[in-house]
């Protein structure tokens, strides 16, 4: 629909599918994009002819890589977009949340960063088995210092939580469902039939029954999102700083970032044979 810049918006027997439109940038999100998003999610969630809502991506390529690093200088967007961070991000977390309905993640391609970080508060995730999962804020100086990181820890567990986001290391779809991550991996010819059988079922449940499911899954872990709000924040503070501004700089030159001396600490980059 011409409604949003970033987006396709579709409805189809019940279903809502939100599309992120950025294919050229493997569907990272901008400050527009986040906001596109939170609409959408509100025109779904309250519409009374949608039982379902389903999140996925444009193309093959990727779901979501988070947010978009061309629009990452220091801090994200141009300062006139809401968010603690320059873009609303908190609110796009909570209203994935919030709606009445449950949210589907249908993942192909990456699920990197940000965008592993909407598939996990998805209420399901239902992937390509060729889907690609993990996290790199801290390769390149940032993090998810709310959802992201504590409701992580609620979806696998503390220990592969904490691997996930110290490691930076990536999770094939197969791998992703043995952690809980995921709840189905698919080939990628069966990803949308998949995703629609799984909807046709929910329709069929009572949506009340749904609604007040979903807030009383949602209350046990409601504390997070103030954690959230302190935590993004200090992400605003830093954003400004010189080790932050590395990993950025890094990623446009295709180098290892040497946090350590951007904060004037001795570089074991430096020491390397």
């Amino acid at each position: 629909m011409s409604d949003y810049q970033d987006l396709l918006y579709e409805t189809e027997r019940g279903v809502a599918t939100i599309t992120i439109n950025r294919p050229q940038v493997m569907n990272a999100f901008r400050p527009q994009t986040c906001a596109e998003l939170i609409m959408a999610f509100l025109r779904a969630g309250w519409d009374k002819d949608i039982a379902v809502i389903v999140l996925t991506g444009a193309g093959e390529r990727a779901f979501c890589t988070g947010g978009d690093q061309s629009d990452h200088q220091g801090q994200y967007g141009d300062g006139q977009t809401r968010g603690t961070v320059g873009m609303p991000v908190e609110e796009l977390h909570s209203v994935i949340r919030d709606v009445p309905k449950p949210v589907i993640a249908k993942v192909r391609g990456y699920a990197i960063g940000g965008g592993n970080v909407l598939a996990t508060l998805c209420d399901l995730t239902i992937a390509a088995d060729t889907a690609i999962f993990g996290q790199v804020g801290p390769k390149m100086g940032s993090v998810d210092p709310g959802f992201g990181t504590a409701y992580l820890a609620r979806v696998v567990g503390e220990k592969k939580a904490r691997e996930i986001w110290y490691m930076c290391r990536r999770y094939p779809a197969p791998e992703a469902v043995a952690m809980g991550l995921c709840n189905k991996a698919v080939p990628p010819d069966r990803l949308d039939a998949e995703v629609r059988a799984w909807c046709d079922e929910l329709i069929l449940r009572s949506p009340t029954a749904l609604a007040i499911a979903k807030r009383s899954f949602n209350a046990d872990s409601e504390n997070i999102r103030g954690i959230g709000g302190l935590g993004m924040q200090a992400l605003s503070l830093y954003y400004a700083t010189a080790e932050s501004k590395e990993g950025v700089a890094s990623v446009g030159t295709r180098r290892t970032p040497d946090f350590r001396k951007a904060m004037g600490l001795r570089s074991f980059l430096e020491d390397k044979p």
